[in-house]
């Protein structure tokens, strides 16, 4: 992962906010090679990413109005139906109304897809791009690592 970068003027004292989840590999995640589909990668990180917002205090906040403007990932090594694979997803860059976050696919320890993907926030109004509000800046660049997300063993 990147060292993360402020390009605005706030932030400071702590570590970028980041998360660990853990998902398993389902049925509908898969394509007939019996492998995962690489849009379940995408889809994986916007539940970390929610779960990481969530933590933070503001996912309402900017839910329906933080769209994906670029997604960019590269597939190491392929995963199984009912592997268990941890999402790690960190704030690796906040502009003025954009968020770039670094992820990682992680299997037995192995990573399996690694990438980035930015988000910007949007007016509820006109859907324009508007600047962060200062407090999620600030909880975005200082937040450090956050309450992850474990599957229990079955």
């Amino acid at each position: 992962m990147v060292a993360p970068r402020d390009d605005g003027n706030t932030g400071g004292g702590g570590s970028p906010a980041s998360i660990v989840v853990q998902r398993r590999i389902e049925w509908p995640d898969t394509d007939a090679s019996g492998m995962y589909h690489n849009t379940a990668a995408f889809r994986f990180i916007e539940v970390a990413e929610t779960a990481l917002l969530d933590r933070l205090g503001f996912v309402h906040a900017i839910y329906g109005r933080h769209p994906r403007v670029h997604l960019e990932a590269d597939f190491l090594r392929p995963l199984r139906f009912r592997d268990m694979v941890d999402i790690h997803l960190t704030v690796e860059n906040v502009g003025r109304t954009s968020v770039t976050y670094a992820f990682e696919m992680r299997s037995e320890n192995e990573v399996a897809v690694r990438g980035r993907a930015v988000a910007v926030l949007l007016s509820e109004a006109g859907g324009k791009p508007v600047p962060w509000p200062e407090e999620h800046r600030r909880r975005l660049l200082t937040a450090g690592p956050q309450r992850g997300e474990r599957l229990a063993e079955a």
